[in-house]
């Protein structure tokens, strides 16, 4: 294990708590691959001001291999478009704290908590690399249309409504407000 920047507690755009401590703190669940599929873990969080929120936190290597877990990290969102978008700014996350964060080493573990509160859904991917520099976190696109990388934080700005660093900067949290339905939504092959 290792340590996690608490200074100041992180709260989703709504306010609730996103860390908490003692017996009402969350579930650490594991989601390790069986069988090329992840566990399909679920754990209710505390009743807070008659409001409810869950959580699901999956620990696993460092690895691009990363097609189980978007599908299981994005399941509860519903709406075709928005968990497509998310789903792609969700990848672009995961892939750079593999890569630039882990050092695409698996030794080195990945860990990712899903929060769903009544008005957002929250997204927290954490690596255990040194944290991207405060100057580095600007979410544009690089200067030359052809350059090899550099897009990855301004499709992840752009995929969600809120984005937050860690002081430290290993960790991200990725928040999009809930769809209203998913009639407003249609799914994309009826738009063609």
């Amino acid at each position: 294990a290792h340590a996690v920047d608490q200074s100041a507690p992180w709260r989703s755009p709504d306010g609730f708590p996103l860390e908490s401590s003692g017996t009402c703190g969350p579930q650490i669940l594991t989601g390790l691959p069986i069988n090329g599929k992840f566990e399909t873990p679920t754990s209710t969080g505390p009743t807070v001001p008659s409001k409810r929120f869950r959580w699901a936190e999956f620990t696993l290597p460092s690895t691009l291999q990363l097609a189980p877990l978007l599908e299981l990290l994005t399941e509860p969102v519903g709406c075709v478009l928005t968990s497509q978008r998310i789903e792609l700014g969700l990848h672009e996350a995961l892939v750079n704290a593999v890569r630039h964060g882990n050092a695409e080493n698996p030794a080195k573990k990945l860990r990712v908590r899903r929060i769903l509160t009544p008005n957002w859904m929250v997204w927290q991917v954490q690596d255990e690399g040194c944290g991207l520099p405060h100057q580095s976190r600007t979410a544009t696109l690089p200067p030359a249309l052809d350059a090899p990388s550099g897009r990855g934080l301004f499709l992840i700005h752009q995929c969600f409504d809120d984005v937050r660093w860690s002081r430290r900067g290993n960790r991200l949290q990725l928040a999009c407000r809930r769809p209203v339905s998913d009639a407003d939504s249609p799914d994309p092959s009826v738009l063609l």
